[in-house]
């Protein structure tokens, strides 16, 4: 094995002080595996695939006829139907996730300051479903028959600026947007505008609903998606020797944060401590991450200094969760990173890349994975790589392949990585 050693040190700077603390309290998620936390959690653990053929519109003329699709939902059992048809199907995602996460957090909006409670989602592409439908309407009617929603419906920060007014939020609000990281950023940004005590609550995730025709079609030029059209539950093959591209997926995962004194003040159920965020650039391509992984590891270096604040070190993390995304370039970066930052003791950690289940939400695959990190610390297990068979030879770290693992997990890692170079990792931890 080619084994990498850290030839950097850890830098640890803490000022001496330790910063607010910020907790995890309720989550939300819609994705190919469920409608709820719950469903999705107990396909991971069983290793199911929510990737199948493209039942959303005709695929017959496209290269690549699958995709992880969040199937059986109906927006009209969740909000009135004449808002839903009014709504992008990103915005409907986040709102049903965030009620989701209101609700599990048991959070009482009537008796909070609305001022002090915030709203962070991301999303890479956006409502690019209304976009798309009103070009059809252009070319087929004209110009005057664009809808008046278009526009509040394709913009990123729709699902935020919705979630304020649906429930009333006033607080800090705004989308993010670094492409696959997008997730992963925004529920970073949202742990630091509680750290610096510009809210008491923050609902932070992502959201994405974009498999179209022309987006599918668009990765697939670029050379970026499995081709595996004979079979696709096995399309998506992190750190195997056989992977040929991610599989493009739908849907959404929200998380309340909130400080510790807030969450403490109500007698809030606490499911995990959020300990470290990181965020980096590669500088180097547009769509391919450095052959270095030199951003990917300087992002987790930053992520794990800002956790060095809290106690913990390198040696406390017990589980990754990669991006993994089961493309060439980005699986072989990826474990380069991990080794430069872990050294000998990358062959120790246990790694799982989800996506091999999930396939990829884009820009609420970061904030998915912030989820399944969550389960991972509360439940003592940690969920397989699926599909992977054979191991690439520069792929040799412990990826927890095909079944799921049982593991008293107390610190969790997750990677995201996105075109452009935008890198975001984030930490948590069993709150204690």
């Amino acid at each position: 094995m080619n084994k990498v050693t850290n030839e950097q040190s850890y830098p640890v700077r803490t000022n001496g002080a330790t910063p607010p603390r910020v907790v995890i309290t309720g989550m939300g998620a819609l994705t190919p595996l469920g409608h709820t936390v719950e469903e999705t959690w107990q396909s991971l653990l069983a290793g199911r695939s929510g990737i199948d053929y493209i039942s959303k519109f005709d695929a017959s003329n496209l290269r690549v006829n699958f995709a992880g699709e969040v199937r059986g939902f109906d927006p009209g059992a969740y909000m009135d139907r004449k808002e839903a048809r009014r709504l992008d199907p990103c915005i409907q995602y986040a709102l049903v996730t965030a009620r989701q996460a209101i609700t599990d957090a048991e959070l009482d909006l009537e008796a909070l300051d609305p001022a002090r409670i915030g709203v962070m989602i991301g999303s890479g592409i956006g409502g690019v479903t209304s976009f798309r439908e009103n070009i059809d309407v252009v070319q087929a009617k004209g110009l005057r028959k664009v809808s008046p929603f278009m526009i509040p419906n394709m913009l990123i920060d729709s699902p935020g600026g919705k979630i304020a007014i649906e429930f009333n939020l006033q607080g800090p609000n705004h989308a993010v947007v670094s492409a696959c990281a997008s997730g992963t950023t925004a529920c970073g940004e949202a742990f630091e505008i509680l750290r610096r005590g510009d809210a008491d609550v923050m609902l932070a995730g992502g959201s994405e609903a974009a498999l179209l025709p022309i987006n599918v079609a668009a990765f697939d030029v670029m050379g970026a998606l499995s081709q595996r059209t004979d079979n696709p539950a096995a399309a998506c093959r992190p750190f195997d020797n056989d992977r040929d591209g991610f599989v493009m997926s739908e849907g959404s995962a929200i998380v309340v944060m909130e400080t510790l004194e807030h969450a403490h003040a109500r007698n809030a159920h606490i499911l995990a401590e959020v300990i470290g965020y990181g965020n980096t650039n590669d500088a180097y391509h547009m769509a391919a991450p450095h052959a270095t992984g030199r951003g990917a590891a300087e992002a987790m270096r930053v992520a794990l200094r800002k956790a060095a604040a809290y106690g913990e070190s390198i040696a406390d993390i017990d589980y990754i969760n990669a991006h993994g995304t089961a493309t060439r370039l980005n699986d072989i970066g990826e474990t380069l990173a991990i080794k430069q930052v872990f050294g000998e003791a990358a062959y120790n950690v246990r790694i799982s890349s989800t996506k091999s289940m999930t396939g990829h939400l884009l820009g609420a695959a970061g904030a998915l994975e912030t989820l399944i990190c969550t389960e991972v610390i509360n439940h003592g297990i940690v969920p397989p790589t699926i599909n992977l068979d054979t191991p690439d030879p520069a792929c040799d770290l412990n990826y927890t392949p095909n079944l799921a693992v049982k593991s008293d997990v107390r610190v969790t890692l997750s990677n995201s990585f996105g075109f452009g170079g935008h890198n975001a990792c984030i930490v948590l931890r069993r709150y204690a």
